[in-house]
């Protein structure tokens, strides 16, 4: 048990660190990643007055189903390029929550990128 505590505190330290540096704007959103064992969620936040633009999931609408693998993160970041291209929102700051930037979290940055939004 105390193995997964210290595991847990260094990703919540992490996480801190990096949200001390990144803050998203209404030009520039935070693209904010959340990944858990069974579901992958994705939304794009406007820091300055605390409101989501846009977001999916692997829960609802046209990604239901997907699991945490880096095929389906692939396509739930097509779809969030697309939702972002609908807002006309180009570019974004990515955040990878604490978690490594590997797997399933690259290939949803890489799956917003192929949608043809600038990360």
């Amino acid at each position: 048990m105390k193995r997964l505590d210290i595991k847990n505190r260094r990703k919540r330290q992490r996480k801190l660190r990096i949200r001390k540096s990144i803050h998203g704007t209404p030009e520039r959103p935070r693209l904010s990643v959340f990944k858990s064992n069974r579901h992958v969620y994705a939304q794009v936040i406007d820091d300055t007055q605390g409101h989501t633009l846009a977001s999916v999931s692997s829960l609802a609408g046209e990604t239901k189903g997907l699991k945490p693998r880096v095929e389906d993160a692939t396509k739930l970041g097509e779809a969030l390029g697309a939702k972002l291209k609908g807002e006309k929102i180009t570019t974004v700051v990515f955040d990878r929550n604490g978690n490594i930037y590997h797997g399933v979290v690259k290939a949803i940055a890489d799956g917003v990128r192929k949608a043809g939004v600038q990360v």
